[in-house]
C-alpha cells in the first residue's frame, strides 16, 4: 500500500516560507505581518499573566482566609458549659475533621503608647492556637510562652502584627483592653477594661487579620466579655474545605439537638462570587484582544494576495490547483500565528514563573511599593499557573489565527488568472 500524501507538500511549504522571507516591494507586507506577530505574543502573554494572577490571589486568599477561620460552625444549644465538652468529643470523631475550636470572638478597644485601634479579640485555648498553624507557625517576633498559662489563662495576648505596628507595641509591651460587655452588676453591664501584655506578634500574610485581630486565652476571653464559661461559636476544620457543604448534616448529627449549622462557603459567598465573575469577565476581555491581534493577519495577507497575483496566475496557468494555493497562502497567515501564540506562550510562562524577582526588582528601581497589602490584602503579587487553563489559551489564539487566515487565503485561491495576467 503506497504511503498517504503529506498535507502540504514540500513545495507548497517552500512557497509560503518565502512569502514570509519580505522583498523591497513587499515592505508593507512584512511590516503588518511583524505587527501581527506582536499583536498575538503580546495578547497572549496578557492572557496567561492576568489569569495566572487572578488564579493566584483566589488561591491565596482562599488558603489564608480558610486557615485563619473554620470551615464550618456550629451554633445554638451545644455551646453552654455543660454540653460543650461532649459535643466537642462527637465533633472531633466525625471523619474528615482535623480541628475543632470553642470560640469567644468579641470586639474591643486596645490601647497602646498613646494609640488606640479597633480590634476582634478571639478567645482560644493554647492548645488551638497551636493547632492553628497559619497563626502559630508565623509569630514573629515573639512566641507562645506563658500563652494559657495560669490563673484563668494568664494575662498573655497575641497580636496581629500590624495591629501591633499600629499600636507601637511589641512583644513584653503592656496593651489595655476595654470592652463594652464587661461584667453584670447591680447597675447593669458596666465596661470591662484590664492590662494585658503582648506574648508575640503574628503575620498570616493578609493585612484584613494582621490589623484587625488579637487572640486571649479561652478562659480569660469568657471572664473579660462576661461570657460566663460559655462560648460564641465551635469552629470546625476539614481535610478538605470543599467538602464543608456535604458534610452540614454529618455535623449537625454530631452536634445534636439545637445546634445550628453554617459553613464558609455562606460567609463568604459574596466575596467569591464577586470574584469568579470578575475572572470569567477578565477572561472574555482578553480574549477579544487576541481576536482583535489576529485581525493583522487578515490585513497582511491581503495585501499579499493582491500582490503575489501574477505569481499566483502563473502557478495555476502551470497546474496548481485552488486547494494547493488555498495551502500555501492558509501557512503563510497560519505561521505568524503559530510564532505568536507560541512566543507569548514562553513569556508569559515565565514572567508567571519569576514574579516574585520581578516585583522586587521594579520596586527596587522604581522605590514604589507596586503591591500594596492595605489595598490588596496579600503583601505579594501570587500568580498561579493553572495549565489547563493554559492550554484552553493557546488552543483559543490559534484557532482565531487559523480562521483569520481562510478569508484572503480562500480569495488568493478563487483568483482568476486570465484576469490576473490581462493587464501584465
Amino acid at each position: 500500500m503506497a504511503n498517504a500524501a503529506p498535507p502540504f507538500s514540500l513545495w507548497e511549504r517552500a512557497l509560503a516560507g518565502r512569502y514570509l522571507r519580505a522583498r523591497r516591494r513587499d515592505a508593507g507586507v512584512a511590516l503588518i505581518s511583524i505587527l501581527a506577530f506582536l499583536g498575538i505574543t503580546a495578547a497572549v502573554f496578557a492572557l496567561i499573566v492576568v489569569m495566572s494572577v487572578m488564579n493566584g490571589f483566589r488561591t491565596e486568599l482562599l488558603s489564608r482566609i480558610l486557615g485563619f477561620n473554620g470551615h464550618l460552625y456550629v451554633a445554638g444549644t451545644p455551646l453552654s458549659d455543660q454540653q460543650r465538652s461532649e459535643t466537642v468529643k462527637r465533633l472531633r470523631a466525625v471523619p474528615g475533621v482535623t480541628q475543632v475550636t470553642p470560640m469567644v470572638e468579641a470586639q474591643a478597644m486596645v490601647i497602646g503608647r498613646g494609640q488606640i485601634s479597633g480590634a476582634i479579640v478571639r478567645g482560644v485555648s493554647r492548645e488551638d492556637v497551636k493547632a492553628t498553624k497559619i497563626v502559630s507557625e508565623n509569630i514573629k517576633p515573639g512566641s507562645l510562652e506563658g500563652y494559657g498559662e495560669g490563673d484563668y489563662g494568664g494575662d498573655i495576648i497575641l497580636l496581629g502584627q500590624r495591629l501591633a505596628l499600629s499600636l507601637g507595641v511589641g512583644p513584653g509591651d503592656a496593651v489595655s483592653l476595654i470592652s463594652p460587655s464587661g461584667s453584670t452588676s447591680a447597675f447593669g453591664v458596666s465596661a470591662a477594661q484590664k492590662d494585658y501584655t503582648v506574648g508575640g506578634l503574628f503575620a498570616v500574610g493578609m493585612s484584613e487579620y494582621d490589623q484587625a485581630f488579637a487572640y486571649m486565652p479561652l478562659e480569660q476571653a469568657q471572664l473579660f466579655f462576661g461570657k460566663e464559661g460559655a462560648v460564641d461559636v465551635i469552629e470546625v476544620k476539614l481535610a478538605d474545605p470543599d467538602n464543608a457543604p456535604d458534610m452540614k448534616a454529618e455535623i449537625a448529627r454530631a452536634a445534636g439537638p439545637g445546634a445550628v449549622i453554617t459553613d464558609w462557603t455562606e460567609k463568604n459567598q459574596s466575596f467569591f462570587n464577586a470574584l469568579q465573575i470578575e475572572r470569567n469577565v477578565m477572561r472574555l476581555i482578553l480574549m477579544f484582544i487576541v481576536v482583535i491581534a489576529a485581525i493583522n493577519i487578515i490585513s497582511g495577507l491581503i495585501m499579499l494576495v493582491k500582490n503575489k497575483g501574477r505569481d499566483i496566475a502563473i502557478l495555476r496557468t502551470m497546474g496548481a490547483s485552488r486547494a494547493g494555493i488555498l495551502r500555501i497562502f492558509f501557512m503563510s497567515g497560519a505561521a505568524i500565528g503559530v510564532a505568536g501564540t507560541f512566543a507569548g506562550l514562553v513569556l508569559g510562562v515565565l514572567f508567571c514563573i519569576n514574579i516574585a524577582g520581578i516585583q522586587q526588582l521594579v520596586e527596587r528601581v522604581t522605590g514604589a511599593e507596586v503591591f500594596n497589602a492595605d489595598v490588596y490584602f496579600l503583601t505579594h503579587i501570587p500568580a498561579r499557573i493553572e495549565w489547563r487553563e493554559v492550554a484552553m489559551i493557546t488552543s483559543w489564539s490559534l484557532l482565531v489565527s487559523f480562521l483569520a487566515t481562510l478569508p484572503p487565503a480562500l480569495r488568493a485561491a478563487r483568483l482568476d488568472p486570465v484576469e490576473a495576467l490581462r493587464y501584465e
